[in-house]
């Protein structure tokens, strides 16, 4: 019995060593190069926290754009998507009712003109950004609510597309919260 304590005592204090030190200290290092230093990057308007810039936000007023759907309600604490499959019917009858919601408020559109992500949650159900085309799709319906030129709002959601990162990593997108926040600003 003792012949296998040893190896069991050096496993478990390797085992300890790599996963909770070593591991987490390669995360938090990796961290330290993201934007914010890994730390929650919040929004302010006149000295008030707004809202967190990498967690997505409920907007549902026709002044606003709108955000991609949750399957969470928009709660941090409670982070997930459906994992409900694409042939499941109440996941299909969800959509379906994103789908005309989305249509009656944007009537100009057609069904084959909305994209996925405004009618499916992401993943984490927290998404904060939507494609720049998500965002253009939304500037008529927005213009019209707040009684302002088109090409205005039109030319703040091309100011707020974030290209990939080094031109190359990852996809264009727009963050809604910030969109929103300056559209409160615009006149």
């Amino acid at each position: 019995m003792t012949s296998q304590l040893i190896p069991s005592l050096k496993l478990t204090i390797f085992s300890l060593l790599v996963f909770a030190v070593a591991y987490p200290l390669v995360f938090w290092g990796i961290a330290q190069l993201a934007p914010g230093r890994g730390k929650v990057e919040f929004l302010e308007k006149n000295g008030q926290k707004i809202g967190a810039l990498r967690v997505g936000q409920a907007f549902d007023a026709a002044e606003f754009f709108w955000s991609r759907p949750s399957a969470v309600a928009y709660n941090a604490a409670g982070s997930a998507g459906s994992n409900k499959g694409p042939t499941n019917p109440d996941y299909l009858k969800t959509v379906e009712q994103r789908i005309g919601d989305f249509l009656v408020a944007h009537p100009y559109l057609q069904r084959a003109d909305i994209p996925s992500e405004m009618v499916t949650a992401s993943g984490s159900g927290l998404d904060p950004d939507i494609s720049p085309q998500a965002a253009r799709i939304q500037v008529r319906r927005v213009a019209a609510a707040r009684r302002i030129d088109e090409n205005k709002v039109a030319q703040l959601v091309e100011k707020h597309v974030e290209k990939p990162i080094f031109g190359w990593f990852g996809v264009p997108k727009v963050n809604v919260l910030r969109l929103n926040l300056e559209l409160e600003n615009l006149k």
